[in-house]
């Protein structure tokens, strides 16, 4: 998967589900009542205030090329 910053969320948590534990981590919660928002990566990034996206995608995409996924 190419993920980027316009990538669902709701696809990125389905096809990385131990990605919204990485993403909580670092203040991005993507998953509310069960569901995960429903938008581009970037846009969560921004409602919480991120001040660099570009370097918290990057960290995500180590984390998720380190974990075991199915």
């Amino acid at each position: 998967m190419d993920l980027n910053l316009a990538t669902p969320v709701e696809r990125i948590v389905e096809v990385y589900p131990q990605a919204a534990g990485f993403l909580a981590d670092h203040g991005v919660v993507c998953i509310v009542c069960g569901e995960p928002f429903w938008g581009a990566l970037g846009e969560l990034m921004a409602n919480k205030g991120i001040a660099d996206p570009d370097g918290l995608l990057a960290e995500l995409r180590a984390f998720l090329a380190a974990e075991p996924h199915p």
